[in-house]
């Protein structure tokens, strides 16, 4: 049958996405790699147009504002994360995050903001105990992804540009990662790349949820295909919602739209329906507190139904002078306009959105996975920030890992043999997964998708009960039951945006499932996530992070305990790098 020929391809190194991971990993791979090495990238979309570091607008975290230390970056991140993060890794990062932004500037082509004496700007974001997010304007990762698309087609690296991966494919033994499976979305055929080393880089981006702020396709395809690679997924219950995504109504896409942590950074407020402030009745730092405190302060608001018009709240940054404000956030005063709303003179109405996925795959400090071949770095990562992630550090961690990854998978392919064989029947299993719609009967595949999205805010949302969590595995499953049984017209498989919306729902609803689940295991409130049935945050001496695997269909998880590898609850670490203790544990 026609629909389900398979065409095969190899390369040596093989990069699944193209954000900031995704590029900085194939720039190192082919500095490390031995020359004649084939460096293979592939994305959903197209080069530099698609993905989430592009829509970054805050900027990038990095210790080199005057007073700042790596050590100070290391413990704001590991207080933030709540003391779950994999410590090792968080070091990594705020340690590497100072070469990284050298390179991004000298080496990449990057220009970020500057202070009169020509030092790099540095602005203030929530829950950092120093200015030190370097950015563009509001604009940041236009600038890191347009530098970064210009080196990458400046070099002979092979593009497979709209080719959507739909499965790991193990060598028969189960030992090794033999390649990935593909759809070629412009001809809608199957398309199997063998490698000797594979980056997944392919984003988070929780859509599941009604308020979001990543695209659409941004469907967590990488984490669904680890799960069913039978790969350890830790922190699956650590969604985080940014406090203030843009609420413009349910007929526009604008909604869930970032408005960026500087606006509160600079002295922006929140005020509910009744144009009160209210920040300062949930957190001493006001609208200044760590991501997790505002969402949930907003939301608190929310059920109490202090709300603007659309049933959210607003943020007003008007007191801080119309011009100030025009000048230094151009770019959201530009988007709020297209929606509206005077950012810098009015209010605008805002809602937490789910904004970026914590949890990942397991990996050790140099991206490698369980699996042999198998690397993953940027957001399907899991370890380096715990519960929460701090506003600044996610860019930075994608272009970290990804140029870690890079240089690791170029040093790697020195050791490796001959490409690997495929386990065929997992290979045909997948084929035969992806097949399932195109002989159904066409159904509303959007309607399943906006039923998906009210169950996980409902009931795995902001603020979670062991109930409430129950339900929503229980609505999911039978979305995902219906989903099933839903086809789609398969006449003409190039570009058939109904089966890649088929498939879309099929990842989001794998992961909705683990990250309820995940959920229940978590019996206490750490960062993002926040159980009604559970507020108290647990000793953080025992604390433990949370690990979901797919087993025979079934989601199984387990808790392993954090690693105090560099720093221990109520400790601190100085410049010196000796330990001091703290009067009290933060």
């Amino acid at each position: 049958m026609s629909m389900t020929s398979i065409e095969r391809h190899d390369t040596d190194i093989l990069i699944l996405g193209t954000g900031g991971a995704g590029m900085f990993a194939a720039l190192h791979a082919m500095q490390t790699a031995p020359s004649g090495t084939k460096v293979t990238i592939a994305v959903k979309g197209l080069i530099g147009k698609c993905g989430c570091t592009r829509m970054v607008q805050g900027g990038y975290n990095v210790a080199l504002g005057g007073g700042d230390t790596v050590e100070r970056h290391f413990m704001d991140t590991i207080n933030g994360g709540k003391w779950l993060p994999n410590q090792d890794m968080a070091w990594k990062l705020c340690e590497q995050a100072v070469v990284r932004v050298r390179e991004l500037e000298n080496e990449i082509g990057c220009f970020f903001d500057r202070n009169a004496d020509g030092t790099l700007h540095h602005k203030a974001f929530a829950g950092q105990t120093a200015d030190r997010t370097v950015h563009k304007g509001d604009l940041t990762g236009i600038e890191i992804i347009n530098r970064l698309m210009e080196q990458v087609l400046s070099r002979p690296v092979e593009k497979l540009q709209e080719h959507r991966a739909i499965g790991l494919i193990p060598t028969k033994d189960g030992s090794a990662l033999a390649g990935v499976l593909m759809i070629d979305m412009r001809t809608g055929k199957f398309r199997f790349v063998r490698a000797k080393t594979v980056l997944m880089a392919t984003g988070g981006g929780p859509t599941m949820y009604k308020y979001h702020t990543p695209s659409g396709d941004k469907t967590m395809d990488g984490l669904a295909m680890a799960l069913r690679a039978g790969l350890p997924l830790r922190d699956m219950e650590m969604v985080q919602f940014h406090p203030t995504g843009l609420l413009a109504g349910d007929h526009t896409k604008m909604t869930g739209t970032v408005l960026e942590e500087g606006l509160r950074g600079a002295g922006g407020q929140l005020l509910n329906g009744a144009e009160r402030r209210f920040m300062f009745d949930y957190d001493d730092r006001g609208e200044r507190a760590t991501r997790d405190v505002v969402s949930r302060g907003i939301y608190a608001e929310m059920q109490k139904s202090n709300t603007t018009s659309n049933g959210g709240v607003y943020i007003k940054m008007s007191h801080l002078g119309p011009e100030m404000v025009r000048q230094k956030f151009s770019g959201m005063v530009k988007r709020c306009a297209d929606s509206g709303f005077d950012l810098a003179g009015g209010l605008v109405e805002v809602v937490p959105t789910a904004h970026y996925f914590m949890g990942g795959v397991v990996v050790d400090t140099d991206t490698r996975t369980e699996m042999e071949g198998l690397y993953v770095a940027g957001e399907d990562a899991g370890g380096a920030h715990g519960s929460n992630r701090l506003g600044g550090n996610g860019v930075a961690n994608s272009t970290v890992y990804g140029g870690v990854a890079g240089d690791v998978m170029g040093m790697d392919i020195r050791k490796m043999g001959a490409l690997r064989d495929p386990d065929e029947s997992v290979l045909d299993a997948e084929i035969a997964r992806a097949c399932q719609p195109l002989a159904r009967k066409p159904a509303n595949i959007q309607d399943l998708r906006h039923r998906l999205q009210e169950a996980m805010w409902e009931d795995v949302g902001v603020i979670r009960t062991r109930r409430g969590m129950q339900r929503g595995i229980d609505r999911v499953a039978e979305i995902s039951d219906e989903l099933m049984e839903s086809g789609v017209a398969s006449t003409n498989l190039a570009f058939n945006l109904t089966w890649h919306d088929w498939l879309n729902v099929r990842s989001l609803c794998d992961v909705s499932e683990v990250i309820a689940e995940a959920g229940l295991a978590r019996e206490n409130s750490r960062g993002a996530h926040y159980r009604e049935d559970f507020p108290e945050s647990g000793d953080l001496d025992s604390s433990y992070f949370t690990v979901a695997r797919q087993r025979d269909g079934d989601i199984d998880v387990s808790r392993e305990p954090v690693q105090f590898s560099i720093v221990r609850p109520g400790e601190t670490i100085l410049p010196a790098g000796e330990p001091e203790t703290l009067v009290e544990a933060s």
